[in-house]
């Protein structure tokens, strides 16, 4: 089974930036679908992001407009641009191919003046 292992993470403030990436143990060409997921302290892990071999994407209401998912299959990679974020996008950020149940370590992105 790919594994994931995400990075970018850190601490920025309301209206910053934030770029996550996400490399894969082996390729993701193949990979139908894969997807950003946060997990915010004492809430269930949402969906936040997702993008198809063929590049169709699509978005949490929450982030839609701020946040873009990209995917570079030739570097087994998936990136999550964050912007104008908010103290509501607090959270560890996970990658994940579609119906994986193997999670990495996670990023986490804190917003907070």
């Amino acid at each position: 089974q790919v594994q994931f292992v995400e990075s970018g993470g850190g601490l920025v403030q309301p209206g910053g930036s934030l770029r996550l990436s996400c490399a894969a143990s082996r390729s993701i060409f193949n990979i139908y679908r894969m997807d950003w997921y946060r997990q915010a302290p004492g809430k269930q892990r949402e969906l936040v992001a997702t993008i198809t071999k063929g590049g169709t994407t699509n978005y949490a209401d929450s982030v839609k407009g701020r946040f873009t998912i990209t995917r570079d299959n030739a570097k087994n990679t998936v990136n999550l641009q964050m912007n104008s974020l908010k103290p509501e996008d607090t959270a560890v950020y996970y990658c994940n191919a579609i119906g994986g149940t193997s999670w990495g370590q996670g990023t986490q992105v804190t917003v907070s003046s």
